[in-house]
Formats: C-alpha cells, sequence, structure tokens
C-alpha cells in the first residue's frame, strides 16, 4: 500500500458516491470528513463518516455549491485533502484553486486542466488544434457578428449546446435552419439559469450517434493509460441512465484506435489525475466531445472489468504518486452493465417523484454490486439529482450481464418512493437493447419503452406482493406500501 501525504480527505458531496469514496478511505486506512445539508443528516455517507460538519444555504444545492462554508469544513476536520466527488463544485476551476491556497490537496486535476478541458469551447478548439477529430462547428466567440450564419452554413441537422455545464441542460436538435434562431435564444437561456453563462455553439448533429467514452489516468512524471471505453448510449433527454463496457458497437481494431487517441488527447493535455474523454459515434467515425475532468457516475462498471480502484488512483495521483501500473498492465475482463436506480415516473414523462422509503432491500449475488446512499426510512426530496442508488453487474459475456441486470432489478425491493426499475427491467428486455442497436435516440423512438403498459405495471405490482411470501426486515413497513402501491396501480 502506497502511504499518502494526508490522513483526512474531506468529501465535498453526498448520497453514493460519497459512500463510495468512505469506503475506499477506509480500505486505505484514511480518515473521512463530510459536508451535509440538514436534509441529509440521517443518510449513510452521514453516519459512515469519521467526522460530519454541518452546512448550510438558501437551498440545499446552494449550501453544496458554497466554497467558503466547504473549504472551512476542511480545516475544521484537520482534513489534508478534500475530494470533490461528481457533480456540485467537482469541475469549478476556482473552487481547486481556492482548495489548494488553503494547503488542502484537491484530489482532481489542476485548475488549469479544468479551465481548458472543463471549458466544451476551450476543449474543442484545444483537440482540434492538435489534430484530433472533431465534429464540424460553429464557437460563438470566435466571432459573435457571424455565429448564426456559420451555424447555417453547416447545415441540419444542428446541435445547439451551451459552453459549460452539462446533463443535457440547454441542448437543442435543429433539424430545420429557420427554427435555428429560436433554438439559440432558448440554449442561452438555460445556459444562463443552470450554469450563469450564456456562451454557445453548434456542431453537426450526428443522426442516432453513440455515446463512447474513455477513461484515462495521468501522473505527473507525463505517464498516461486508458482504463478501456464505456459505452453510455442508453439516454432519456441526454442524461444517462444505463452504461456498459466494453461497448457492443466496437471492433477491436476501433476500440484500440478510440482508446488511444482518448490517451494521447490526455497526454498533449498535460492532464494528471482520473478524467474521461467522451466521443460521439456513427458511420465508423467518432468526433471529440468533451473532457469530464471528475469521476464519473459510471465509473463503476470500469472498475468491475479491470479490478482498479480509481478512487484509490485519484488520492495517489493527487498526492504526486507515479502510476503504479503500466498500460500493458490493464487487461478488461468480462462485462459489466451499471443501472441507475431513479426518484421519478418514467410512465409520467420521468416526472421527479417523492416519498419516504418504507421498505428497501437490494438484490444480492455473485458478480453483483450496490452502491447506494440512500436508507430505509429516508425521506426522498426533490431537492437533489433522482438518482438514487446503483446496480452493477458484471458476467463472461454481454447477454449474461444482461440478464443478471435485468433479474437483479426486478429483485430490487423498494417501497414508498416510485422509481424507473421496472422501466429499466423493460429496457433490459428489448430486443434491440439485447442485439447492442442501440444510440442516443434509441429512446425516443421507443416511447412504449417508458410508457409500459398494464400487463408491465400488473407484473411490477404483482413482483411486490410477493413480498409477503418470504421475511423481509420490518416487515410491518410492508403493509402499507403494499396498499400505497395497488392504489396507484388502481388509478
Amino acid at each position: 500500500m502506497r502511504k499518502l501525504a494526508f490522513d483526512t480527505v474531506l468529501i465535498a458531496n453526498r448520497g453514493e458516491i460519497a459512500v463510495r469514496i468512505i469506503k475506499t478511505l477506509r480500505k486505505l486506512g484514511l480518515r473521512s470528513a463530510i459536508v451535509y445539508h440538514d436534509v441529509d443528516a440521517r443518510t449513510p455517507a452521514v453516519s459512515m463518516a469519521d467526522t460530519a460538519i454541518a452546512i448550510s444555504g438558501r437551498t440545499p444545492i446552494a449550501a453544496y455549491l458554497d466554497s467558503a462554508q466547504i473549504i472551512a469544513a476542511a480545516r475544521n476536520a484537520s482534513a489534508g485533502a478534500l475530494h470533490p466527488g461528481y457533480g456540485f463544485l467537482s469541475e469549478n476551476a476556482e473552487f481547486a484553486r481556492a482548495v489548494m491556497k488553503a494547503g488542502i490537496t484537491f484530489i482532481g486535476p489542476a485548475p488549469e486542466s479544468i479551465e481548458l478541458m472543463g471549458d466544451k469551447i476551450r476543449a474543442r478548439n484545444f483537440v482540434k488544434r492538435h489534430g484530433f477529430p472533431v465534429a464540424p462547428s460553429a464557437i460563438e466567440e470566435d466571432d459573435p457578428a457571424t455565429f448564426v450564419c456559420r451555424a447555417r452554413a453547416i447545415g441540419a441537422p444542428l446541435l445547439v449546446k451551451p459552453s459549460a455545464g452539462g446533463g443535457g441542460k440547454g441542448m437543442r436538435i435543429v433539424r430545420d435552419v429557420d427554427t435555428l434562431d429560436d433554438a439559440i435564444t432558448q440554449a442561452r437561456s438555460e445556459g444562463l439559469r443552470y450554469f450563469g453563462d450564456g456562451r454557445l455553439y453548434v456542431e453537426r448533429y450526428i443522426e442516432n450517434p453513440r455515446h463512447i467514452e474513455v477513461q484515462v489516468l495521468g501522473d505527473a512524471f507525463g505517464n498516461v493509460v486508458h482504463v478501456f471505453e464505456r459505452e453510455c448510449s442508453v439516454q432519456r433527454r441526454f442524461q444517462k441512465i444505463i452504461e456498459e463496457t466494453p461497448s457492443p458497437a466496437l471492433s477491436p481494431g476501433l476500440r484500440k484506435h478510440i482508446c488511444e487517441t482518448a490517451a494521447a488527447i490526455t497526454r498533449v493535455a498535460n492532464y494528471r489525475n482520473a478524467g474521461t474523454v467522451e466521443f460521439i459515434f456513427g458511420g465508423g467515425e467518432f468526433y471529440f466531445l468533451e473532457m469530464n475532468t471528475r469521476l464519473q457516475v459510471e465509473h463503476s462498471v470500469t472498475e468491475m472489468i479491470t479490478g482498479i480502484d480509481l478512487v484509490a488512483e485519484q488520492l495517489y495521483l493527487a498526492a504526486g504518486r507515479e502510476l503504479g501500473f503500466s498500460q500493458s498492465d490493464i487487461m478488461s475482463k468480462g462485462h459489466a452493465i451499471e443501472l441507475r436506480i431513479c426518484a421519478e415516473a418514467p410512465e409520467r414523462g420521468y416526472a421527479p417523484t417523492t416519498g419516504k422509503i418504507l421498505v428497501l432491500e437490494y438484490p444480492r449475488g455473485d458478480g453483483l454490486r450496490i452502491d447506494s446512499g440512500i436508507l430505509q426510512g429516508q425521506q426522498i426530496t426533490a431537492a437533489f439529482d433522482p438518482t438514487l442508488a446503483k446496480i452493477i453487474v458484471h458476467s463472461p459475456t454481454r447477454i449474461e450481464a444482461a440478464l443478471k441486470a435485468e433479474r437483479a432489478v426486478r429483485e430490487l425491493v423498494l417501497l414508498g418512493c416510485e422509481t424507473n426499475a421496472s422501466f429499466l427491467s423493460r429496457i433490459l428486455a428489448d430486443d434491440a437493447f439485447l442485439s447492442g442497436q442501440i444510440h442516443t435516440g434509441y429512446l425516443d423512438e421507443n416511447p412504449h419503452i417508458a410508457a409500459g403498459s398494464s400487463a408491465s405495471d400488473l407484473s411490477a405490482f404483482l413482483a411486490t406482493a410477493a413480498l409477503l411470501t418470504r421475511p423481509i426486515r420490518n416487515s410491518a413497513d410492508a403493509i402499507p406500501a403494499l396498499h400505497s402501491t395497488l392504489g396507484s396501480w388502481r388509478n
């Protein structure tokens, strides 16, 4: 075990990613500290941490975005390092700079790397300048006066995107250039609202593209490796819900090419720590999309096929250690699939859902991993991202992994708050998914999967009712939950 210069790490995050980080800190013999808003006071991450420090804000999200409070908490906890997780301040260069100025190690890349690669426009320009493939595009700040004309010249279909942020916020597909002006107005408004940044760019929209990303690691000695690719094409509203590795779309030669391209981009950027280089792929060609300068939600599937603890590697790299392995040491074994369990109702347009978790039991078995930040009795609110937990499976082949994942999500018991579990089960059983014929518009082209059916709803209810045939913890709580489920089904 490689010794580190710090013994306590503050986690500036919440939920399942905070729990995930704490598990690695424990494994490495390090102490964990965490900040929390009052709504998270009784969550697993707070109870697991060695030290928990309350923070406040006008809203729960505002508290987790308050860099001054978070840095003060790190000092109070005598934390020598800070891990931002993902979301919140994880890709905020000024926050990373303030953490370092406070004498605390930031578990992530240098602020300059976040500014370069975390900004979509700067990253695209940098990548294009170094000869890597980028889709035809028009960037507003290059020449604002000619922006619309340059975008029209690319030709439809187009994709309008904010320079800042992510998660599909502000993105607009334009199939008729006469609607471009309206799309730009709407995208700019959302960019300002969600990210405080109205800068835009427009790129050629690749019809039915696949979303392929590559996990990379870089150290302070110029060593860079890729940790293979992930397929993230099953999305709703530009947000991922199922991720897998390896991608069923790539031949061995194309896989080698796209992974080596990601590593080369990382190398010329002098990037240190963990990151993800994302591409769109279609018609046998791939184009650079963006780089995420943080840990990804879907890092779990990469860990399952390689056995590499990416959080541990982040800690080592932030401490200035050299990578402990070379590219030839990294092997991929089997197939892994991740399912995001979300508090939402796909059958009602993915409306967010809330409620108290009355009964919670996760599936169990070999090759099965649960990353969760919730517990029975917890109140689920609409204050945060709807992701509650992740189910990750690993099997020798993709079909075996898909069958295992479908069985696992059916065995999940979460009563009291409606989730997308049945929706995920329908995707996994769909012929197009099983044959690997997926793309980012797959769910839009198959609205029946989200809509469900009375038969599938009845099946879900009967599966819930079957709980009565086996012992469960706090079984008394199952009765009101079953009444609630039956009432929803009857309606």
